[in-house]
């Protein structure tokens, strides 16, 4: 539950939800920054406030499976690239550990060691096809949904269509163009006319 509520809530797809580490997660600003996104670029987004209590409750649960795993000797995480050579021993640092660590090691094909991956993609997506046929939700649900929701949900708040872009991390605006089309409540050109507040207003 929690991750599907932080992609919501972040806007994140899921190979960046998964790979979240404890080093990108800063609680008191409220803030997730995402690593190697689309494009191999950085960005910063939104950590949502009604999930701080339960964010912080992750990382101690994540801090426990790391202790455990330093306790038996096990290979520390997976780094990328020239980042991963340099810097062998953050691999073993909480910082670099998983929000969201998978359940089991497994060995990285890459180097033949038994080490623990982060939740595997495949394992979150069937999570939330299962919870979407339990609530009876009679539609083709993928988590990517999520992540276009926060999107459409934004707009439809107001929020600045580049702002949403910066917080995608879209690199061409066009792309993010496209809730305009979906998001209710909002014109074409992605604003609300005046009369229609002051209509709303004298109603009330």
């Amino acid at each position: 539950g929690l991750p599907a509520r932080l992609q919501y809530g972040a806007g994140l797809r899921r190979s960046e939800l998964v790979r979240v580490r404890i080093k990108d997660v800063d609680l008191e600003r409220g803030t997730l920054t995402v690593r190697k996104g689309k494009g191999d670029k950085d960005r910063m987004t939104v950590l949502p406030k009604s999930l701080l209590e339960a964010v912080a409750g992750q990382v101690e649960m994540a801090r426990k499976v790391w202790e455990r795993d330093r306790a038996a000797g096990l290979t520390g995480v997976h780094i990328r690239g020239a980042l991963g050579r340099q810097m062998q021993r953050a691999a073993e640092s909480f910082e670099w550990f998983w929000l969201f660590p998978a359940r089991q090691t497994s060995v990285d094909p890459e180097c033949n060691v038994r080490r623990r991956h982060h939740l595997h993609a495949q394992v979150y997506s069937d999570a939330i096809k299962r919870a979407a046929a339990e609530v009876g939700i009679e539609k083709w649900v993928t988590s990517h949904a999520l992540r276009h929701s926060f999107a459409t949900h934004l707009l439809e708040a107001g929020v600045d269509l580049r702002r949403i872009q910066e917080l995608l991390g879209h690199q061409d605006i066009t792309t993010t163009e496209i809730y305009l089309h979906v998001a209710m409540g909002v014109s074409g050109l992605g604003v609300t006319s005046p009369l229609d507040g002051f209509e709303a207003a004298v109603r009330q």
